[in-house]
This record gives C-alpha cells, sequence and structure tokens, in this order.
C-alpha cells in the first residue's frame, strides 16, 4: 500500500490587529499625506464614516469614500514611496511578537503562509515581501495609465477583502495555487481579531482569534 501523503499545511493570517496592534490604513496615510491633510480628508468624509461608526452604512462604502479623498490621482510613484518609508519608519514598532512568533514556527516547518486582509495592496505588497510571505490576499486598488504613467484612481479593484469575501479570496487562490481536489484535504490554520476574520477562522482546523485559541461554539458568533 503506498504511503499516505500528509496534507498540506497552510497558515492564513489577518493583518490589521493581528500581526500588527492596531489600525494600519490611517497610520499609512498620516505618513504620506501628513496629519493636517489627512484631518481635512477625514473631515470630507465624515458623513460616510459617521454613518459606518453608528452602523448605517457597511464598511466598504466608507473605505471607498476614505480611499478616493486621500489616494484618488496619486501616481503609483509616490504612493510606491510613501510605503517604503512607512515600511521603515513605522511598521516595526507596530507589529506583535505573539503572532511574528507564530509566523515564524509555521514558515520553519514548511507551512505555506498567505497574508489575508482587507487592507489595501499599495503597502500590503511590500508587507508581504518583507515578511516572507508565500501568498498576498487583500484589497486590490485600481490603477489608471495616462500621458503621465500609472496612477491610482482612488476606487478598490477588487471588493473589500473583509468577512466571506476572505473566505471567497482564500478558497480560489488555493485552488488556483494547489488545484481543487488538493484545496479540499488542506490543514488549515487561521489567526484573526474581529468579527470580519470569523468566516476564516470557521474554515480552520485550527484557529485563533486575538491570541487565543478559537471555536465557533456561540450562537452569532
Amino acid at each position: 500500500m503506498p504511503a499516505l501523503t500528509p496534507p498540506v499545511a497552510i497558515a492564513a493570517f489577518d493583518f490589521d490587529g493581528t500581526l500588527t496592534r492596531g489600525d494600519t490604513l490611517v497610520p499609512f496615510l498620516a505618513r504620506g499625506l501628513g496629519w493636517p491633510r489627512l484631518l481635512l480628508a477625514l473631515v470630507r468624509c465624515a458623513p460616510w464614516l459617521a454613518a459606518y461608526a453608528l452602523r448605517l452604512l457597511p464598511n466598504d462604502v466608507a473605505k471607498a469614500h476614505l480611499l478616493r479623498a486621500t489616494l484618488g490621482g496619486r501616481s503609483c510613484a509616490e504612493i510606491d514611496g510613501w510605503a517604503r518609508t512607512w515600511l521603515d519608519k513605522d511598521l516595526p514598532a507596530q507589529l506583535q511578537d505573539w503572532t511574528l512568533a507564530r509566523l515564524a514556527w509555521h514558515q520553519a516547518a514548511g507551512h505555506c503562509c498567505v497574508l489575508v486582509s482587507a487592507s489595501p495592496d499599495i503597502y500590503l505588497r511590500h508587507v508581504a515581501r518583507q515578511l516572507g510571505f508565500d501568498g498576498l490576499i487583500c484589497t486590490e486598488l485600481q490603477v489608471h495609465t495616462d500621458a503621465h504613467g500609472e496612477r491610482l484612481t482612488g476606487r478598490m479593484q477588487t471588493p473589500n477583502c473583509y468577512g466571506e469575501q476572505k473566505v471567497l479570496r482564500l478558497q480560489a487562490w488555493l485552488c488556483a495555487r494547489f488545484g481543487a481536489e488538493a484545496a479540499q484535504a488542506m490543514l488549515l490554520y487561521a489567526y484573526g481579531d474581529t468579527a470580519g476574520d470569523k468566516p476564516m477562522l470557521r474554515l480552520a482546523q485550527h484557529a485563533w482569534y486575538r491570541g487565543q485559541p478559537w471555536q465557533d461554539d456561540a450562537p452569532g458568533a
């Protein structure tokens, strides 16, 4: 009888609040724009941000307004410069030791590690490369090419990678990388910290929520 092939082990990590101590989009925008211009943009977006805070709007609608107000029309080269500065000056202090240690453990064990986040690709691709991830699934921003080069439109190219979108995107990524049959036999580890991560955690055989082992045993959890 041929030896059984062990299932491929996948470790899926949320980013904001899981690998980091909190949100990264606002600090990233502050690094690039400076706080005065960012605060002005936040004031312009206040109706949508307030509606989201009151749960009258989904987060993707409020986020879309903020992205258009802060990034629309800016060159990709400029944003890439923001990302490199933020990565060097701000990210190290935001990273959490516990999840970094878990990432290192998975990498040493030869597991396939993928970053799954609602944050945008404009800086997460740099993060994924620096931390040694095998894959990146995130909110991708739309790029327009004109006579002056590539520019961000401020719009999302993909749906906001949050909640059930994390599940859909992760399943599609696994099928594309390993094949549909192999994807059904994955051993999945997942790490998250908000309700938007719980659909992904439910897929996993081993899940951690805010640094603690997690089981979906409460109605509506």
